[in-house]
């Protein structure tokens, strides 16, 4: 068995989808996806589910498709999504440093 055999597999809705998720579909369909880009499939409860796969290290996202997504993923701008997940830099200070010893050279 290889790697790609031992991943989670998560079946995500639009509605669910986190930015990180967003960020890895827009970097692999870059130009939006097509047909040839849809995986169909049968869920839980027989129903037809069509997902378009993106996988992280150790995660396999199939993500389903709708109009919603297209529209998200076209409208996806990296900016808004840029601070997600850091601290705000000037509330969040380590009180050992001096905000005058620090340089923009790092």
């Amino acid at each position: 068995m290889n790697k790609k055999d031992n991943l989670k597999r998560v079946i995500v809705d639009f509605k669910k989808l986190t930015p990180e998720i967003l960020a890895l579909l827009v970097e692999k369909y870059p130009h939006g996806y097509d047909d040839g880009h849809v995986i169909s499939f049968r869920n839980a409860n027989n129903e037809i589910v069509e997902a378009v796969e993106v996988t992280t290290e150790d995660t396999k996202y199939l993500v389903k498709v709708s109009t919603k997504l297209a529209v998200t993923m076209e409208n996806y701008d990296e900016d808004d999504y840029e601070d997600f997940d850091n601290d705000d830099p000037e509330a969040v200070q380590d009180p050992d440093l001096d905000p005058d010893e620090m340089s923009d050279s790092d």
